[in-house]
């Protein structure tokens, strides 16, 4: 379980500057069927988070779901030609398209995060409520990504 604190420090730490409310938790896209099946139970997980200037992938420990403290890719909204977002039964496949290569992410949908990975990993219990962060941030984080190429 990570909190947003958390992701904030590693990637300040780091040298970005992170947006507020605008990280979500996702998966390298399968490349078909096959790969879906065998990656379904796979605990490879990232935390997208949009910076000032370019986007980050921070990875969680796939042994203790922890954050590692490490940014894995970065990429600077300059060099975004396009972000395609389309529904996938329960994810939104995310499509970024760069000069050199295109980097396909999947992230779960919010309605049934509190009952998927998503809501063990981005828990978290502020004493006023119990909630996660991926799901009071997807919509939001979705759009600024759809219109970062616009």
């Amino acid at each position: 379980m990570a909190t947003e604190k958390k992701v904030f420090e590693i990637i300040k730490e780091a040298g970005f500057n992170p947006i507020d409310d605008k990280g979500i938790v996702v998966k390298f896209a399968p490349d078909n069927l096959s790969a879906k099946i065998a990656k379904f139970f796979s605990m490879e997980f990232y935390v997208l988070q949009l910076c000032n200037d370019e986007l980050v992938l921070v990875p969680f420990s796939t042994i203790t779901a922890g954050l590692k403290k490490e940014v894995t890719l970065q990429i600077p909204y300059s060099e975004i030609k396009s972000v395609e977002i389309t529904e996938d039964m329960l994810n939104y496949q995310i499509a970024i398209i760069t000069d050199t290569d295109t980097i396909r992410l999947t992230a779960q949908q919010k309605e049934l995060s509190g009952f998927r990975s998503t809501g063990m990993l981005a828990f978290y219990n502020d004493g006023l409520k119990v909630s996660n962060w991926h799901k009071e941030n997807l919509d939001g984080t979705l759009k600024m990504l759809s219109d970062i190429a616009k």
